[in-house]
């Protein structure tokens, strides 16, 4: 059975740094891409960033040097460090996984989800 679980989310103030976690199962790890998208209230779910197999990584413009993406093959866990965060970061943030191990900007390539993680900015 496939599952993706997200944690680490909670309530922040602006300024404050917050570590999201991605722990997943059922799948080949190592061979994975992994995503973090997030959703804001009344938003459609947008890309945060993403990590190849060969950990090439990729951000959203703007989340560029203040998030990193990282991952730990032997805990089959992607991280999502996340500093100085904004009220505009809030939201619920989904890790997903592509199994063909590209990973992407976009949600279609990613095959299984996450049920999210709410994080709260406040100002």
């Amino acid at each position: 059975q496939v599952q993706l679980v997200e944690s680490g989310g909670g309530l922040v103030q602006a300024g404050d740094p917050l570590r999201l976690s991605c722990s997943v199962s059922g799948l080949s790890f190592s061979s994975l891409a992994v995503g973090w998208f997030r959703q804001a209230p009344g938003k459609e779910r947008e890309f945060v960033a993403t990590i190849s197999m060969r950990n090439n990584t990729a951000y959203a413009v703007p989340v560029r040097g203040r998030f990193t993406i990282s991952r730990d093959n032997a805990k089959n866990t992607v991280y999502l460090q996340m500093n100085n965060l904004k009220p505009e970061d809030a939201g619920v943030y989904y890790c997903a996984a592509d199994i063909l191990g590209g990973g992407s900007v976009y949600e279609g390539p990613f095959d299984y989800w996450g049920q999210g993680t709410q994080v709260t900015v406040s100002s």
